[in-house]
């Protein structure tokens, strides 16, 4: 047998990247679709359609009533999407919640000379593959 998947407790996999609750009415936006959900059973719905998702955190940041958090997701199909997510506090539950994803792309031949390779190990502030998990 393999190791026992972290408990959700009832949360959303949204609770679980921001480490804090989330409020009954929370709104959730992505930008990049256009799109919003509002209330935290409409979160946990979408992000019931998800299944084979695996994620981790890299790097959770707290200032004062504000969590950012990167983190890294695979939707099953072995691409690495890096995402940043933002999210407002109100007595330290979640009520807005912003989230960044980034589609996996190669850099440009055209910017190639112009940049370095950023140093991403796979236990670091952007998890592979084999650090991502169920949530």
């Amino acid at each position: 047998m393999g190791t026992p998947e972290p408990q959700a407790n009832g949360e959303t996999r949204l609770a679980y990247i921001l480490d804090v609750p989330l409020a009954d009415d929370v709104v959730r936006q992505w930008p990049q679709m256009g799109e919003v959900v509002r209330t935290r059973r409409l979160i946990a719905a979408v992000e019931g359609n998800f299944p084979e998702l695996t994620l981790e955190v890299g790097r959770r940041l707290r200032l004062d009533d504000v969590v950012v958090v990167e983190w890294t997701c695979d939707y099953g199909d072995g691409r690495l999407y890096r995402n940043v997510t933002i999210a407002e506090l109100e007595n330290d539950r979640a009520v807005r919640v912003t989230d960044y994803w980034g589609e996996p792309t190669s850099t440009p031949d055209w910017r190639r000379s112009k940049t370095d390779r950023l140093d991403m190990p796979g236990d670091g502030v952007w998890p592979d593959g084999e650090h991502l998990t169920h949530h």
